[in-house]
């Protein structure tokens, strides 16, 4: 269980979330047994995935984050809600590339060039898409520039996972501050200078630093209040109704394929390791109503 602790200014111009999200992305790892780099890509993207869905006001709403890049990762999809839950999934999991001069990982090179995209189902008739290029694909910076341009709210964000020598998450965790319309410039140089003058996130971690202390870092020279915490975890929410209705969107020629060919269909959960088994009559009956679609 990951805690985001949350605040916000006297006057309502800054907000501020901080999570430490070692358990999620050691979750991630377990189930997706990620090289280093792919940990730290994914689980970059996972933790902002639960900073966005914490910010959700209702339960229902739920938060998508698409990186599509030209690097050996391929696509991350990292998906979160109202709830309390978040998962993820990348299309290469065992990538291996050489440390970047300064020893850190290359997840820049790793995503490499293309979009980020996010989609918000907030209970409306169609959710809000929104996309930009990726900017340099070590996931903080591009979520900044998703918020500086697809949002028009001025962002910062820090992002960091810290993998051990045995592969596991030693820390991981993100810092997501924003400011509100009507922010006067005086507060925004403040908030600035502060957010410049702080460590990595992991390296805050490391040194033991509460993120009560990390936030309270961020609004020095401000009075603020805490928000009510949002516990997150990693957890598949798949179904087999829900694999039932995406074997059906295939269409029938892909049904009938499976059925004729393959005699039954064995579907794996792309965020959790759930296999779900379907029998050439099942196969059968999902044929029926992909044709009365």
């Amino acid at each position: 269980m990951s805690i985001i602790k949350r605040a916000i200014d006297a006057q309502g111009l800054v907000r501020v979330s901080f999570i430490d999200s070692r358990d999620i992305v050691q979750k991630a790892v377990d189930i997706h047994n990620t090289t280093p780099v792919v940990t730290a890509a994914l689980g970059r993207t996972l933790t902002m995935a639960a900073l966005i869905g914490s910010g959700m006001k209702s339960e229902e709403d739920t938060v998508s984050t698409f990186i599509k890049g030209d690097g050996p990762i391929g696509t991350i999809v990292c998906t979160a809600d109202g709830k309390g839950n978040v998962k993820g999934c990348v299309a290469n999991t065992q990538v291996d590339l050489p440390l970047k001069s300064n020893g850190k990982l290359d997840v820049g090179k790793a995503v490499g060039k293309g979009t980020l995209a996010i989609t918000m189902d907030l209970g409306l008739k169609e959710p809000y898409v929104g996309q930009v290029p990726l900017v340099t694909g070590e996931i903080a910076e591009d979520f900044t520039y998703y918020y500086a341009k697809s949002q028009q709210i001025p962002t910062a964000i820090s992002l960091g996972v810290l993998v051990d020598t045995d592969y596991s998450v030693k820390q991981a965790g993100g810092l997501f501050v924003q400011l509100m319309p009507g922010c006067d410039d005086e507060t925004a140089a403040l908030i600035e200078e502060n957010f410049t003058a702080l460590k990595p996130v992991t390296t805050m971690l490391e040194e033991g630093m509460s993120p009560d202390l990390i936030i309270t870092s961020v609004m020095a020279g401000l009075f603020f209040k805490d928000l009510d915490d949002a516990e997150y975890e990693y957890r598949c929410d798949c179904s087999r109704e829900k694999i039932e209705k995406a074997l059906i969107s295939l269409g029938e020629k892909e049904l009938l394929s499976m059925i004729n060919e393959d005699h039954g269909a064995q579907v794996t959960c792309r965020f959790c390791p759930e296999v779900y088994q379907f029998t050439e009559y099942e196969l059968g009956e999902l044929l029926k109503k992909a044709k009365a679609k």
